[in-house]
């Protein structure tokens, strides 16, 4: 092996935040400070430097700043992220031969009025030749003259590095001090100062510096990648009128009353036209009534628009995944709701899934695109003992791959192309990860603005995977975590490095697909505190309604052989369901609530501050969260309890509130209005359905 170049003689490791070695980009938001550090280090005792580069990816030259000892070897430093896209950052440690000196110069000025230092100085100082007359003082003085000119040949070295006008300035320096050395003085000061120690550090010797042996990628986003609240809804079952389909114009009515209960993503699943053959019926029946309306999900119609020519631009792909239900409106209507969500600061989010129905045009026109059954039949979607026989998956292991991952990747374009930012995209770990990694970071920067939810209730490596590929937000095992001690772990997996640098959490109590036991069992109580968690636990959550604002908790009869089922009662996947959303027992007042605390407090607008109290009750949980300088932050007291009243005893740690030890918190209830002075430890107590929690926002006594 060719050896580097010997004279580079700093070692720099451990180099952070990084995920897999570089292999993957962290995730950021504009805006935010990315804190860099390093293990910087080297042989012997000279002094060392140290600067983190960095740039984006439009940018040719390096932007840099200093790194900051912290001791034992490890450096810090700060930068700000300030456009979307790829951005790159290393470090960079050398010898700083002037500090060096500047310490050990400084150390020869003390050293003049140290007899017993100068002696051992001028003895160790085999360059001057001192007589029998010569007294120590003289040594140290000589020595002293001699280490000034030291310092200006490093000086002047440093001014050919320099601009102009410092370059002018470095001379000046070095000539005052080889002045000053040539006096021959018995006694020197030091003539180093605050400015020459700028320009010095402004232009370093980088000729035998090292540099980190790989750039490290970061992904930036926009801030909703960090912050937002997603309300899902059924355009088909949208209409005012009851027994009559749903439209986009009817969505569109909609967007002001979702919007004044403070969401900001409006996620709407599959609007393409539905598949006839094997369509399934109200509660997943293998064989549909006359009108039913099938599953969005068993995508494509052949016969929606018979006449539409193939990429078509208001016709789509003739019924498949680039075009709208007919019954839903057109592509018109389409751009109508995405221009007026905008206008109210909401994002229209579509759900893509990657798979289609038996009548999906692909199916006639790609068949090696979907597996074959030994009778010639194409295989249909199956999770046993689930059957979906109007579903077909896609085999990403076909011949033509290649054509089918262009395919897909320009389903995603046609909707950006339209408008659409954000997008919810079904089971992607059923899909090929050297396609999402390929497709996402194509997508991602041609169109850095937008954002990609997964959703995947599967194994965590496989979800960490696809985040770390481009999924911007993602799916968890919220749902099924509800003890206090699950909870509590498995926040402190996800909201912590190194999981927090690329997995962004986006926490549902329910969705169309799940209704967990604790909501079936639990009632409006549930409903409540699952809700409170959600909003609170993490910055990114989402709720399915009109269901979960009417709290429905009815639950199909489970599959054969399975005890439990998580499947609603006449499920809104197979069915139109018309709800009034604003009913007197609806929790539209407790949503429009948390989402405006929301808004209104920082603190709940990330999850790096995320911290547990200790309190003596396991069925009381207790968090809080705060912003850098503590500006804003939010303490939160949640019942996971939905049957009984619960009491308990906080044990604060006031330093994660920004308090010192013993100091008296003033606390408002932002649910309620009321406040109170806390300190330490506090007594709590709080009650199901009526006042679950407390979310107070704390602040010092005047």
């Amino acid at each position: 092996m060719k050896p580097r170049d010997g004279r580079q003689r700093v070692v720099i490791e451990d180099v952070a935040p990084q995920v897999d070695a570089g292999a993957h980009p962290i995730q950021r938001v504009s805006g935010e400070e990315i804190v860099v550090t390093a293990v910087v280090f080297a042989d012997g005792h000279d002094h060392l430097a140290a600067r983190v580069l960095y740039h984006h990816q439009s940018e040719a030259a390096w932007r840099f700043v200093p790194m900051r000892d912290l001791g034992n070897d490890l450096w810090t430093a700060t930068f700000v992220v300030d456009k979307l896209g790829t951005w790159r950052f290393t470090v960079q440690g050398w010898v700083d031969h002037f500090a060096t000196w500047a310490s050990d110069f400084a150390k020869r000025v003390a050293a003049q009025t140290q007899p017993e230092m100068a002696d051992a100085t001028a003895d160790a100082n085999a360059g001057i030749q001192i007589g029998s007359n010569a007294t120590a003082q003289d040594a140290a003085a000589k020595d002293v003259a001699l280490a000034l000119l030291s310092g200006a040949i490093l000086i002047r070295k440093a001014a050919q590095r320099a601009h102009e006008d410092d370059a002018q300035r470095m001379k000046e320096i070095a000539a005052s001090f080889e002045e000053l050395a040539n006096k021959q003085q018995s006694s020197y000061e030091n003539p180093c100062t605050e400015e020459l120690d700028r320009l010095m550090a402004s232009y370093p010797d980088l000729a035998h510096a090292t540099q980190f042996k790989i750039d490290l990628p970061v992904w930036v986003d926009r801030e909703r990648a960090r912050f937002s609240s997603w309300y899902e809804l059924f355009p088909r079952s949208a209409s005012p009128i009851a027994g009559r389909h749903g439209t986009l114009g009817d969505v569109e009515q909609q967007l002001p009353e979702i919007a004044e209960m403070g969401f900001d993503v409006v996620y709407l699943p599959p609007i393409h036209p539905i598949g006839r053959s094997f369509r399934k019926g109200p509660n997943n029946t293998t064989v549909a009534p006359p009108g039913a309306p099938g599953s969005p999900w068993a995508i494509g119609d052949h016969a929606a628009m018979p006449n539409a020519p193939l990429g078509a631009a208001v016709a789509g792909d003739r019924g498949g995944h680039k075009s709208i239900h007919p019954e839903l409106g057109t592509f018109a209507d389409f751009d109508r709701l995405v221009k007026s969500a905008r206008s109210r600061g909401l994002d229209v989010a579509l759900d893509i899934a990657f798979q289609c129905s038996p009548d999906h045009p692909w199916v006639k026109d790609h068949p090696n695109w979907f597996v074959t059954r030994p009778d010639g039949s194409i295989q249909y979607a199956e999770n046993p003992p689930k059957k979906y026989q109007d579903i077909y998956p896609l085999n990403f292991e076909t011949r033509d791959w290649r054509d089918l991952w262009d395919e897909l990747y320009s389903v995603f374009e046609f909707w950006i192309e339209r408008g659409v930012r954000v997008f919810r995209v079904d089971n992607p770990h059923t899909k090929a990860l050297p396609f999402w990694d390929w497709c996402l970071s194509t997508l991602r920067n041609r169109y850095p603005d937008v954002i990609f939810l997964a959703e995947a209730f599967t194994r965590p490596n496989v979800m960490y995977g696809l985040a770390k590929r481009g999924f911007t937000q993602s799916y968890t095992y919220f749902t099924w975590r509800n003890t206090k001690a699950e909870l509590q772990s498995y926040l402190e997996e996800i909201t912590r490095p190194p999981v927090s640098d690329f997995f962004r959490p986006n926490f549902w109590p329910n969705t169309p697909d799940i209704l967990h036991k604790t909501l079936q069992q639990g009632g409006r109580p549930a409903f409540m505190f699952r809700l409170i968690l959600a909003a609170t636990l993490v910055s990114n959550y989402g709720i399915y309604g009109p269901a979960y604002e009417l709290t429905e908790n009815a639950a199909a009869n489970p599959p054969a052989g399975r005890g439990e089922s998580e499947e609603y009662l006449d499920s809104e996947k197979y069915q139109i369901r018309q709800r009034d959303r604003n009913r007197a027992e609806s929790l539209v007042p407790l949503i429009a609530a948390l989402n405006r605390i929301r808004r209104e407090n920082r603190a709940l607008q990330s999850n790096t501050s995320l911290h547990f109290h200790s309190i003596d009750n396991p069925n009381l949980i207790c968090y809080s969260k705060a912003t850098h300088g503590f500006e804003n932050t939010i303490l939160v007291v949640v019942n996971i309890d939905s049957f009984s009243d619960q009491t308990g005893w906080t044990n604060l740690d006031l330093d994660h509130l920004g308090f010192s030890p013993n100091e008296d918190l003033l606390v408002e209830d932002l649910l309620t209005g009321a406040h109170y002075t806390w300190h330490d430890r506090n007594f709590v107590a709080l009650r199901p359905g009526v006042q679950p929690a407390h979310i107070f926002r704390v602040s010092r006594l005047q």
